[in-house]
């Protein structure tokens, strides 16, 4: 018997069906998911959390195969939003790796059967020395389902996989709860944008974290003048600093104005060397304080279409903020 291939034109069809039906499954799975953390889900949810949030230990996060990779994530996902958290295999914790988990610890344990032989060990280890145990199953009378203090029962939806073989949904599933007990357990801590920072220092989303005040420029990088300076100076001082703007600032040493290239263009006069800066400058410009993200400092920028932002404590310019000093480190 000889296979033929899809022709061209029909293969892409078939692959587009194939991706919408698995979508629309594993869709069907989380509104399942969502459906029952509102209703019979609801309280072992809250206990979950409470149990995991008050744990004097870290949270062991633990599952095989597929679902290993699921509990590795989920451990991941609590460590960085400020639940200390590390994922054991299964199988190592049977030879040795048990000695890693300690009795202030909480055990969250994947298994979709609830049989994972694998798992048999571990469940015991924790019974023994009243190891608080989260189980993620489909299955309420598993032996993990027995086994646990809090029982999240996933609802029992199909697999994307036609052969309903492949963990498809399931997986999903269990990812997507355990990122909303991250997010609740978040949430309950007060964890904030910069708590985050500290705990993903790196990449495009630690330089989006990073504070004004790490990425502006200070002291004599910043050009100021003040409001009697003539233009003529002004300009002098615009260039030496080479950011497009000067900030202007009273006797006090109080930000009052700022003028720009596009201020300059605006009102270019025979005479305009020869001008108080106070005349030419646009008041009350805006400003950023020094422990704002740099990353709202950018969306401002972006809103007022400028490339450069003046830096501001209790009245007086302290730095300057620059598009390229935001390129430079990584936030735009």
């Amino acid at each position: 018997m000889q296979l033929t291939s899809p022709s061209p034109a029909s293969a892409p069809t078939r692959a587009v069906t194939s991706a919408l039906a698995t979508l629309a499954t594993e869709q069907a799975g989380l509104e399942a998911l969502r459906e029952a953390i509102a209703g019979p889900l609801s309280a072992a949810f809250a206990a979950a959390v409470d149990t995991i949030r008050n744990a004097r230990g870290r949270v062991v996060v633990t599952g095989m195969g597929k679902s290993g990779h699921v509990a590795r994530k989920i451990a991941a996902t609590l460590a960085s939003t400020g639940t200390p958290a590390y994922y054991v295999h299964p199988a190592e914790a049977s030879h040795g790796d048990l000695g890693m988990i300690a009795t202030d610890d909480v055990i969250i344990a994947l298994s979709w059967s609830g049989e994972t032989a694998e798992l048999r060990d571990l469940v015991h280890y924790a019974g023994r020395f009243g190891v608080p145990l989260v189980a993620f199953t489909s299955r309420v009378e598993s032996a993990l389902g027995s086994a646990a203090d809090v029982l999240l029962a996933l609802p029992v939806v199909a697999e994307a996989c036609p052969h309903g073989l492949a963990p498809t949904t399931s997986t999903l599933m269990q990812l997507a709860l355990g990122d909303a007990l991250a997010v609740a357990l978040l949430e309950s801590r007060g964890f904030t944008a910069s708590d985050f920072r500290q705990f993903h220092p790196g990449g495009k989303l630690g330089a989006s974290l990073s504070f004004v005040r790490d990425v502006m420029r200070a002291r004599d990088g910043v050009p100021l003048v003040k409001r009697a300076t003539p233009m003529g100076e002004t300009l002098v001082e615009m260039s030496a600093k080479g950011l497009g703007c000067v900030g202007v600032v009273d006797e006090d040493g109080l930000l009052i104005g700022i003028v720009t290239d596009g201020d300059l263009r605006r009102k270019m006069s025979g005479d305009l060397t020869l001008q108080p800066v106070e005349a030419i400058m646009t008041p009350a410009p805006k400003t950023v304080q020094p422990d704002q993200l740099a990353s709202e400092a950018l969306a401002i920028m972006n809103e007022l279409k400028i490339t450069a932002l003046l830096v501001a404590e209790q009245g007086k310019a302290v730095g300057v903020l620059h598009i390229h000093d935001l390129l430079r480190t990584g936030v735009a």
